[in-house]
């Protein structure tokens, strides 16, 4: 998690102080990555008041994608693959989220949780389950980033045992699983960004739901 930390300050800290009028590569990759964060803070918001909580939004973004990749490193280690540090992570915004929208609306926030134009009977059992519903978003989130990245390395870690087995016994036709791995690779590596974004895309669907009340 140190190296998480070290590696994505020293992106934007050697991007900024080597900075150029006219970007570099280097300079232009984190641009465009700060710049695709904020293009889609603003699109799922639709406030720019809320841009006050874009950093922590976007900390938590470089957080989950350094952890995905570096994972991906010989010997690499891949936070996002234990459920204490996605739950976490994923609770810690929640609960953040929900006390703003009670230090905002006060009591007015649980109207989040009725659903309109609905008969009066049928109101108690729908807010029974949109209060479920809500409070199980937190678990949903932690558990996708999870088990996708703990799947996903898993199978590669099968696949490099088997190939080395494969590897001794049958050495001309080695190449067969060094593509596999890279074929598998190849998609982790996807699947790492993927749910980075993922990730990013419904803490900001719930951080917009505490700031308009919708619904």
């Amino acid at each position: 998690m140190i190296s998480i930390v070290v590696v994505s300050c020293s992106l934007f800290f050697l991007s900024f102080f080597f900075s150029y009028v006219i970007s570099d590569s280097w300079q232009l990759f984190v641009e465009l990555l700060y710049k695709f964060v904020l293009n889609l803070f603003v699109r799922q918001t639709g406030q720019l008041s809320a841009l006050r909580y874009f950093p922590l939004f976007f900390c938590v973004f470089l957080f989950v994608l350094f952890s995905n990749l570096l994972g991906l490193l010989p010997f690499g280690f891949t936070v996002t693959s234990h459920i204490l540090i996605t739950a976490f992570v994923a609770f810690f915004i929640f609960v953040g989220i929900t006390f703003r929208g009670f230090f905002v609306y006060n009591i007015h926030f649980l109207k989040l949780y009725v659903v309109s134009g609905v008969p009066t009977w049928l109101l108690p059992i729908l807010t029974f389950i949109e209060i479920l519903s809500y409070w199980m978003r937190p678990i949903s989130l932690s558990v996708r980033l999870f088990a996708n990245m703990l799947a996903g390395h898993t199978l590669l870690n099968i696949i490099s045992g088997f190939s080395l087995a494969f590897f001794k016994k049958f050495f001309f036709l080695s190449f067969i699983p060094v593509l596999l791995i890279l074929a598998i690779s190849t998609l982790e590596f996807g699947v790492a960004l993927l749910q980075a974004y993922v990730f990013l895309n419904l803490l900001l669907i719930y951080l917009s739901d505490t700031l308009s009340l919708h619904h």
